[in-house]
């Protein structure tokens, strides 16, 4: 059963000790300040620390990662810079596992299988497409997806990446006619009511970087009804 530490100011903490916080992200959190102006998930962490340890001055916070502004789950970051290059090499050296699930419209040709594309980013549309065979500008991406669970009118896919592409897995996804639910950028007929999609970041392993632990976090799913079956079904 996944652990909530702490769970206030809009904020699901799921992991910590004196080097990593670990957060369940909320669908529309930034994980960094953007173009918007809006106020990041990096900050309210920062305020998070600060009143907990009542801190005075600056509170360092290292950004490890991120995941695109509509979608939910895992987010780390370093509290010390002892542990930011640490974590940026388990991260870079793919030692860090990360696991993700969508909810998606169509079953995929196979229950299991690895897709491999080379996706282009157009950074004008902010959109990646997906092609069969290498073109100009663009990267090779992989990814590995099972079946988990049939739904009413929807499939529960597992995810694990071999690259980390732009919207790797929305695009790829959609290639093969299985666009995530909410996802009206790469397919899907309809939007989510709160904006999301229902791509969630759902477990991360590593070996922790500085007491040489296995660590092995769970975010807990979303609150919504078509996830909600899926804890129903022992899927937690």
């Amino acid at each position: 059963m996944p652990k909530i530490l702490s769970n206030k100011n809009n904020l699901q903490v799921i992991y910590e000790d004196n080097h990593i916080i670990v957060v369940n992200k909320r669908a529309g959190d930034i994980v960094q300040g953007d173009r918007t102006g809006d106020k990041p998930l990096s900050e309210v962490v920062k305020s998070y620390l600060k009143e907990k340890y009542k801190k005075e001055g600056n509170v360092y916070l290292g950004v490890v990662h991120r995941l695109d502004r509509p979608t939910t789950g895992i987010v780390m970051f370093a509290k010390t810079s002892k542990a930011l290059p640490r974590l940026n090499k388990l991260f870079a050296e793919k030692t860090a596992k990360k696991t993700y699930w969508a909810l998606v419209k169509n079953v995929p040709p196979q229950p299991e299988g690895t897709l491999v594309n080379w996706l282009k980013k157009n950074s004008k549309n902010n959109k990646s497409t997906a092609y069969g065979k290498e073109v100009n500008g663009s990267k090779k991406a992989i990814l590995h997806y099972k079946l988990k669970q049939t739904l009413d009118n929807f499939y529960l896919l597992e995810i694990d990446l071999e690259t980390g592409r732009h919207h790797q897995i929305r695009t790829q996804l959609a290639a093969i006619g299985c666009p995530i639910k909410g996802d009206l950028k790469y397919g899907f007929d309809r939007s989510n009511k709160d904006a999301s999609i229902s791509l969630h970041a759902r477990t991360l392993s590593f070996v922790h970087p500085v007491k040489k632990e296995d660590i092995f976090i769970t975010a807990p799913l979303p609150n919504d009804p078509l996830w909600k079956a899926c804890n129903t079904n022992g899927l937690v």
